[in-house]
């Protein structure tokens, strides 16, 4: 199991959280998601056999928030 700490702009809300761990979380492979508001980041626990960050990448886009680096 491996975990992955994305920082994401846009957030500004519960509901901006939500939206983010709900598309993470349909993502096969991923077996937990974490986010903090305050911090703008997700924490994402996930099998690096069966997802990986550029999918998380782009679930957080297509969700129309921002990964920064």
């Amino acid at each position: 199991m491996q975990a992955e700490v994305m920082n994401i702009e846009g957030m500004t809300c519960m509901g901006c959280v939500n939206s983010v761990k709900n598309v993470l979380e349909k993502i096969p492979g991923v077996a937990g998601v974490e986010i903090s508001l305050d911090q703008k980041q997700a924490t994402i626990h996930y099998d690096d056999a069966a997802a990986n960050t550029d999918q998380f990448r782009k679930a957080i886009g297509d969700a129309g928030f921002e990964v920064v680096i």
